[in-house]
């Protein structure tokens, strides 16, 4: 039992109190020491840790790499496509362009083909007024009225007498032997031929000259 003011209660509690102090600190200086301490370095450590980093290093380096490979096999698509896509819009255009010129020039092809055969009867009834001058006189004004409305429209007739037989032009209907004109030549024009512009629509019906 303890007394108030003992001077041997208070060294002992004293020395309790030390010794308490003492067991408190000493896992910290524990750690302390050991802490300041560093352990022997693994070299067979050190060397697997820079193989895992070189491994994962080489596997993104594959990923990026296969990843680029199918981009630009992808870019590659898309460029082919875009160039056949211009090659056909370049066709289209260029079909579109020919188009509207043939019908431009051409356009009246067929109303010229129909009138053809009236300017043909035209030509017949000029040969046939005889002596009447004044039905010819007639005739003749529509004739040319109507010659000079086709030639507006770029209606040429075909030069056939005289001419080298052409098959492209002139369709031979009958064969004159001749010493007289030159082999393979027209001699006679039945039917006048005509071109619209640089295309045939009628040959020339015509006799062509052969050697004997």
């Amino acid at each position: 039992m303890r007394k108030d003011g003992c001077k041997a209660c208070e060294s002992e509690d004293q020395a309790e109190y030390n010794c308490s102090c003492q067991s408190a600190q000493a896992p910290g200086a524990d750690a302390a020491e050991t802490g300041g301490q560093q352990g022997p370095v693994d070299p067979e450590a050190q060397a697997g840790h820079a193989r895992d980093e070189d491994s994962q290093a080489e596997e993104s380096l594959a990923a990026v790499q296969a990843q680029l490979a199918r981009q630009t096999a992808l870019a590659e698509e898309y460029y082919t496509r875009l160039q056949r896509l211009q090659a056909d819009f370049e066709n289209f255009r260029r079909r579109t362009r020919l188009e509207k010129e043939e019908l431009l020039n051409y356009g009246a092809e067929g109303l010229i083909c129909g009138l053809l055969p009236v300017l043909d009867n035209l030509e017949r009834a000029l040969a046939a007024t005889g002596d009447d001058a004044g039905l010819q006189k007639g005739v003749e004004m529509i004739y040319q009225q109507l010659k000079d409305t086709l030639a507006g429209q770029g209606l040429v007739p075909i030069c056939a007498v005289g001419q080298e037989f052409d098959p492209a032009k002139h369709q031979a209907v009958m064969q004159f032997p001749s010493a007289e004109h030159p082999d393979n030549h027209v001699v006679e024009e039945f039917q006048k031929g005509y071109l619209l512009k640089e295309k045939v629509i009628r040959p020339s019906m015509v006799k062509v000259a052969v050697s004997e």
